[in-house]
């Protein structure tokens, strides 16, 4: 007897454990139905002053929506997803402005902005046709995005087979007028995220180097000084695909390319000229220069008061036939007047057009729109060379979404470099051997850097740094002292410069940046409660009659029906 009842209890169990397991299946079965798995690349946050900026979240459990679906659909725990290829800028405008409640929002890039996989047919063909309308609405984009406070998870990732057919699934399932809901089924897109946390003393680091000029013999007098600098972080409303190949990937590019030329006038004394040349490499750009004037105020008295002017590469990578040269001294000044008269002078024989534009500076004002103003401020003649008419907002055109490589013209940089080098050799290279500056004489159509000539304009060598410029995100705070990029900039001034020097500071307490830029997403085909039920009910159907099945086959139905039989009570069993 003990052992039928005992053989009655573990076929109860196998039948509760049976039942557990399918509840179990069941219950997971959105979670272990997984579409594809992306990469994606947060929106920035980030406090001015504590004034709050940018994705305030980076946890994301909703499910997929387009822009497919009816007005007046709540949205609360639906991520949009929206492709910059059909943006309606107007209604991400309205989703921000009003702050309607989003489960968040999952912008897909076109791949031809994905550095880390390039396809040049694929990028040919999109540049022809759409290059300029993307880069416009980018833009428009990021402006809209960076300066907005933004109460839910912001992604970026970039449009491939996989995700452009779950977009498509939405689409047709959203056209349905019926939103995406546990009970009707779609897609889930899951981002698991630890709390995005402030970076604790943010690092900035610059970087200096020097060619020393020819000083006459007895000569007491220290020899003056001219800066050539180039800031080299960027910002944009993904951090970890803000490239910035233009701004200020370019500026970088021309002054090592500078740096490089001059290196092999000054190897030798007879081409030595009696300048010294400053190169500096600045981070913090973004940050109202908040290196560049940390740089300078590290620099003693004396050596500031040596610089004849300083020349700030910035955004020269993307122009037709015209340059800017922004200063903050007035057009009549006497510097000033040199530092134009010899640009022009040189723009006029490369077919270059340059204009020069004045904007004063007020002093106590924290916002600094140029890295010349930097200088400015502590009285030393500078100018900003760039292809911008006017100045940016804070944080804007400073190497976001819209600023890869592809929009980027090499030529376009060649020609500021031979603008910018034969304006300084003009300045005060006098050797009868190289006949641009001959003891005060100024000839026309002479070109110290001509090609086909050792002094040649090395374009592979351009285009090598920009690539790799354009492929390594470089927002300060997520650059360390010994990042390699910074250290490759390092290397590559005491290739071409002496006293290389490299000097850590932390970025001003005004600004606050959160780290948690990038994620992986996980997008999850999820049926309805109403299919999980009814497979419950077929599940537990079939195993009611598989066991029935198998009780009356082996053991017989008295058996099976003696498990479903009351037990007799004690005093049934005493009697």
């Amino acid at each position: 007897m003990s052992s039928r009842k005992q053989r009655e209890r573990q076929m109860l169990e196998s039948i509760y454990s049976m039942i557990a397991l399918v509840f179990i299946l069941v219950t997971c079965m959105e979670l272990c139905d997984a579409a594809t798995v992306v990469d994606v690349y947060r929106l920035i946050q980030y406090d001015i002053s504590g004034a709050q900026f940018g994705s305030r979240f980076a946890t994301l459990n909703h499910h997929a929506g387009s822009l497919h679906l009816p007005p007046g659909v709540d949205l609360s725990r639906t991520v949009v997803i929206i492709s910059v290829r059909e943006l309606n800028i107007t209604l991400v405008k309205e989703f921000i402005a009003q702050r309607k409640p989003l489960g968040g929002l999952l912008f897909l890039l076109p791949q031809m902005l994905n550095f880390e996989n390039r396809d040049p047919t694929s990028e040919s063909k999109y540049q022809i046709h759409e290059k300029k309308l993307t880069k416009n609405v980018l833009v428009e984009l990021e402006r809209l995005l960076i300066h907005a406070n933004i109460p839910y998870p912001v992604y970026f990732a970039f449009e491939d087979d996989d995700i452009d057919a779950v977009l498509a699934d939405v689409k047709r399932n959203d056209a349905s007028g019926q939103p995406a809901t546990a009970t009707t089924g779609s897609y889930k897109l899951v981002v698991s995220a630890p709390e995005p946390k402030r970076i604790a003393s943010p690092a900035i680091t610059n970087i200096q180097g020097w060619l020393p000029g020819l000083k006459a013999d007895g000569d007491p007098n220290q020899l003056p000084t001219i800066a050539i600098v180039a800031s080299y972080d960027t910002f944009g409303t993904a951090p970890a695909l803000s490239v910035g190949s233009d701004s200020n990937g370019s500026g970088i590019v021309a002054l090592l390319e500078i740096a490089r030329l001059f290196s092999l006038l000054y190897s030798n004394p007879k081409t030595r000229g009696r300048y010294n040349l400053l190169f500096g490499l600045t981070s913090g750009g973004p940050y109202n220069y908040n290196g560049t004037h940390k740089w300078l105020r590290s620099f003693d008295q004396r050596l500031r008061e040596n610089i004849d002017y300083a020349i700030c590469l910035n955004s020269i990578g993307s122009w037709d036939n015209k340059l800017w040269i922004h200063v903050s001294k007035p057009p009549e000044n006497a510097f000033i007047k040199q530092i134009f008269e010899g640009f022009s002078t040189v723009a006029e024989e490369l077919g270059i057009e340059v204009s020069l534009k004045h904007k004063k500076i007020n002093i106590s004002n924290p916002r600094v729109a140029w890295e010349h103003e930097q200088f400015s401020k502590l009285r030393v003649t500078a100018a900003t060379l760039t292809e911008l008419s006017a100045p940016p907002e804070l944080l804007e055109s400073t190497g976001g979404l819209s600023d890869s490589r592809h929009f980027v013209n090499e030529d376009a940089i060649v020609r500021s470099i031979k603008l910018v080098a034969e304006s300084i050799a003009t300045n005060f290279v006098k050797l009868p051997s190289l006949r641009r500056h001959v003891y005060g004489y100024q000839g026309k159509n002479i070109q110290i850097f001509a090609d086909d000539t050792g002094l040649a304009v090395n374009a592979p060598y351009i285009r090598s740094w920009l690539d790799l410029l354009s492929q390594t995100p470089r927002v300060a705070p997520f650059l360390s002292k010994n990042d390699p990029f910074v250290m490759a900039l390092k290397k590559e001034l005491e290739d071409h410069t002496h006293e290389v020097n490299v000097q850590h500071e932390v970025l001003d307490g005004m600004f606050t940046i959160y780290d948690s830029t990038k994620a992986k997403l996980n997008i999850y085909q999820v049926a309805s409660v109403t299919f999980d039920l009814l497979l419950l009910l077929v599940l537990g159907s079939y195993l009611i009659i598989l066991f029935t099945f198998l009780v009356i086959t082996t053991r017989g139905l008295d058996d099976l029906i003696s498990l479903f039989r009351r037990p007799a009570s004690r005093k049934v069993k005493a009697a």
